[in-house]
């Protein structure tokens, strides 16, 4: 995990003394509203519907339990005893107050933390997948890649004022689960025939309005040249990206309307320019990043099965579940990945409490080496359990309700706060969740429907990156009511698709049901029990499910 040096802490301490004196100067009318709204966005503040919400960067979703602790501590004196997780694995503080800021900002910047760049119109927080450096096949642990991008980015001068949000999401394995061709810039570590480290390049992803899948513009950039193709890829979105229109800013519209093959010879006609200019990475650069991520102390652990441990048979069962759902295999033999879930009911997806950080710290340091990871999904994963601790893991995890076994299940949503907190939502996106977590709270049934992904967003902004989702839901607006546009057939991961819009919107007590029918259709048209939504969907296409929710009796 990267440590801040000393110039780390003299940037981050003058940016709070900085953005303090910001904020005197704005309370006082020193400053105007207009002048003042670039500025708390570049330093993670949002004026919400209830209150201001502190957007705090976790730097490819990585948190020590020393920060775990103090993310506690700030919930208990400036929020209301939570905070959330978001799915650029940062952690919101919803309920602030704008004077409290600068505190919170210094206590934050004492663990190696900050909100620089976690909005505004700049390269945000730079995202990974959360089992990077612990999952089987990868060609390079992708996080010391995204701390040189992390350390180039933030505060840059020539990229702090973009036509729009840049985001980078960087990879080192097959499966993606980081979704990094939904990014502006999507980067896979892959290894050339020679042998040598590099990227394969996408560009021009990204949801909301338009949701499109980033393009390939590079199928193998030397590591080396990095940074230097990254500059020609933002130079050429400076340069040219809309910013007469913010629907039509995003680099995604760029590509588009260029064309891939345009769009590609741009760059790389500015990567050629620069060549000599911009300094290619040394390996001793690169290597000094690797030191920060190297793996931990591992015991030589034997496999063992803990069932002789339980007594209680109710009790065993209910650990076997979360062993089936929560808990993956690690590339080191006698460790696990666990998957903690921030999804049960009467709490919002990825709200987690003071107590639960509190009490996460000592499990992080009592069995994961005293980190933690937020992931995409709005859940925790520990990443490096010792198989003999899970069960004596998963009894501390009962007490917290961290151990709802329903990863990758239908239950596991996504979902953004909705127009219960921001004032961009058109819609409610929790109640929904409620209604839906209600319906389908039956493991069983669960457990029957298999992987299936669902995720809920209250507006066209697709926090909650609903187009990806197997079943996605869209808050919109209809002569003032709350209506919600049903979504089928996207997916993340090994394949990446966008989903495709269903029919017309449907009125909130419509979209339990809705869902529910089209849970039927894909029941009664699987050839087997264990074939995914993806791929009935795929198979039979969307005409069974829309006429099932849209039949003239329903």
């Amino acid at each position: 995990m990267y440590q801040y040096d000393e110039v780390d802490y003299q940037v981050v301490r003058g940016r709070v003394s900085q953005f303090k004196n910001q904020i005197e100067r704005y309370q006082s009318g020193l400053i105007s509203e207009e002048a003042f709204l670039p500025l708390r966005l570049q330093n993670g503040l949002y004026i919400q519907k209830h209150a201001p919400m502190l957007r705090v960067a976790v730097p490819y979703g990585m948190l020590s339990s020393i920060q775990l602790r103090m993310l506690a501590r700030i919930c208990r004196e400036f929020d209301r005893d939570y905070c959330h997780i978001t799915t650029r694995q940062n952690i919101q503080f919803n309920w602030v107050e704008l004077a409290d800021v600068p505190e919170i900002l210094d206590r934050l910047a004492s663990v190696e933390m900050h909100a620089i760049q976690t909005s505004g119109n700049c390269i945000r927080n730079t995202t990974s997948d959360p089992l990077a450096g612990v999952v089987h096949g990868e060609v390079s642990d992708p996080r010391p890649y995204c701390e040189i991008i992390r350390q180039w980015s933030t505060l840059h001068p020539e990229f702090a004022y973009l036509p729009r949000k840049f985001k980078i999401a960087v990879i080192g394995a097959e499966e993606d689960r980081a979704s990094i061709r939904l990014h502006d810039i999507g980067l896979q570590l892959i290894k050339s025939d020679a042998g040598d480290i590099g990227f394969k390049v996408w560009a021009g992803g990204g949801l909301g309005r338009t949701p499109m899948l980033g393009r390939l513009i590079r199928a193998f950039l030397p590591q080396e040249q990095l940074l230097g193709f990254l500059k020609a890829i933002i130079r050429v979105y400076n340069r040219y990206g809309r910013r007469d229109n913010k629907y039509k800013a995003r680099i995604k519209i760029l590509v588009a309307n260029l064309g891939v093959e345009e769009f590609s010879r741009q760059v790389e006609q500015e990567f050629d320019r620069n060549e000599g200019v911009d300094r290619l990475l040394t390996q001793e650069e690169i290597s000094y990043a690797q030191s920060f991520f190297t793996a931990p102390d591992y015991e030589s652990a034997t496999e063992v099965t803990d069932k002789s441990r339980i007594i209680d048979a109710d009790l065993y069962s209910e650990y076997a579940r979360w062993l089936e759902r929560n808990v993956r295999s690690h590339k080191i033999e006698g460790y696990r990945i666990v998957t903690l879930s921030l999804k049960y009911q009467g709490t919002a997806p990825g709200d987690i409490s003071t107590q639960q950080l509190e009490q996460l710290a000592d499990l992080a340091e009592q069995y994961s080496f005293a980190e933690i990871r937020t992931t995409q999904q709005q859940n925790i994963i520990l990443t490096d359990v010792k198989s003999t601790d899970l069960y004596s893991l998963w009894l501390a995890l009962r007490q917290l309700k961290l151990d709802t076994p329903t990863v990758g299940t239908l239950s596991d949503t996504v979902c953004c706060p909705g127009a219960d907190f921001c004032n961009l939502a058109n819609a409610r996106s929790l109640t929904v969740n409620a209604a839906i977590q209600q319906r389908f709270n039956d493991l069983n049934q669960l457990y029957e429907l298999g992987d299936l992904s669902l995720r809920i967003s209250g507006c066209i902004n697709a926090c909650a990156h609903h187009h990806i989702a197997n079943i996605g839901i869209l808050g919109v607006d209809k002569n003032g009511q709350e209506y919600y546009q049903i979504t089928l057939g996207g997916m993340s991961g090994k394949v990446n698709a966008i989903g495709k819009v269903l029919g017309p919107s449907l009125p909130m007590e419509k979209v339990v049901p809705a869902i529910g029918k089209i849970i039927g259709v894909y029941i009664a048209n699987r050839s087997t029990p264990s074939e995914s939504f993806s791929a009935v969907y795929l198979r039979i296409g969307k005409s069974l499910f829309k006429e099932s929710v849209y039949a003239a009796n329903n």
